[in-house]
Formats: C-alpha cells, sequence, structure tokens
C-alpha cells in the first residue's frame, strides 16, 4: 500500500510538475510544502496551502456542437509554505481542509457545468458566469475558515468545519472524478 502511494505520488510529481491533483485518501504532508517564502506577517499562520482549480475545454464554432469541460483540483506545491518551527499534524490537517475545502467547490463547478451547459453555445453564454460565482462563493468560504477557526487555532470551530468539510465532500460525492 505505502509503495503503491509512493509510486501515485512520484508518478503526479513527475507527470504535473510542481502540483498535486486532488484525490480521495491522497493527504498532503509537509515535504508538499516547498516555498521558501512566508508571505504572511500574521502569528496565527504557521503555513500556507495554494490551491485552486485548472480547467480546459474543448468546444466548437458551432453553438449546438457539444463542449468537454474538465476541471481538477490542485495544489500547488511551489507556492505553499511552513513556518518549520510552528508545524505539527494538527496544523497539516487544517491545511488538508483548505486542499479539501477547493475539491468541494470544484465539485460545485462540475455539479453547476452538468446542470447547464449541454453545447458550445451554452458555454459562450454561461462559463464565464458560473466561473465567476463559483470563485466568489470559493475564496469567500476559504476565507471564513480561516477566520472563524482563527488560522486552526480554535479547536472547536476547527472540529465544526471539519465536519461541515467531510458532510459537503460526501454530498457531492457523484461530482467527483473517478
Amino acid at each position: 500500500m505505502k509503495l503503491t502511494f509512493a509510486l501515485c505520488l512520484l508518478v503526479t510529481n513527475i507527470v504535473f510538475g510542481q502540483k498535486i491533483i486532488w484525490q480521495e485518501g491522497l493527504k498532503l504532508n509537509w515535504d508538499h510544502f516547498k516555498s521558501p517564502v512566508n508571505r504572511k506577517n500574521n502569528p496565527d499562520v504557521a503555513a500556507y496551502t495554494n490551491c485552486g482549480w485548472e480547467y480546459s475545454v474543448v468546444k466548437s464554432t458551432n453553438p449546438k456542437s457539444p463542449v468537454k469541460i474538465e476541471i481538477k483540483t490542485i495544489f500547488n506545491e511551489d507556492k505553499s509554505w511552513k513556518d518549520v518551527n510552528k508545524i505539527n499534524d494538527y496544523i497539516l490537517l487544517h491545511e488538508q481542509k483548505h486542499f479539501d475545502i477547493a475539491e468541494i467547490f470544484v465539485r460545485k463547478f462540475r455539479k453547476s457545468i452538468a446542470e447547464n451547459i449541454r453545447n458550445s453555445g451554452d458555454y459562450n453564454r454561461l462559463f464565464k458566469s458560473i466561473y465567476n460565482t463559483i470563485s466568489t462563493e470559493y475564496k469567500t468560504f476559504q476565507g471564513a475558515y480561516d477566520r472563524d477557526t482563527r488560522h486552526g487555532m480554535n479547536k472547536e470551530k476547527q472540529a465544526e468545519y471539519n465536519a461541515i468539510i467531510s458532510g459537503e465532500l460526501e454530498n457531492l460525492k457523484s461530482y467527483q472524478t473517478p
């Protein structure tokens, strides 16, 4: 099992460079936080997770042609950092949840696309609006998560968010990529 995990991680790093694609059961570790730059001047911040999504689109100029949209949740190793004097397993869990939140919003993005975009014409009319809505909701949720948990320092709020995040991942499981 550990060998399989190590091989998957190695292949992911080789294929995708400094990015990790979110996968069920794949957890971040402190070695993934490769940026030496600490850009936060907040004593509560021990690490920073740079994550979000990437998408690709294949469409036609014919508005009735099908469209193919792929969206992946990514963690950027070279833009994520840690303060080695402050890190521990509890803080790593908080950072993992940032990555999981990104996956939740990618699933919401996929769901909205599945419900609204059937062809290239739909894409041209609706994609930007869907993207902007999901992006705004994502940024708001990430900000509330850090604010409410005080970057993971409020253990009671962290536990509440852990349950919310797990529940949302489960509720949107049908929009997870295989």
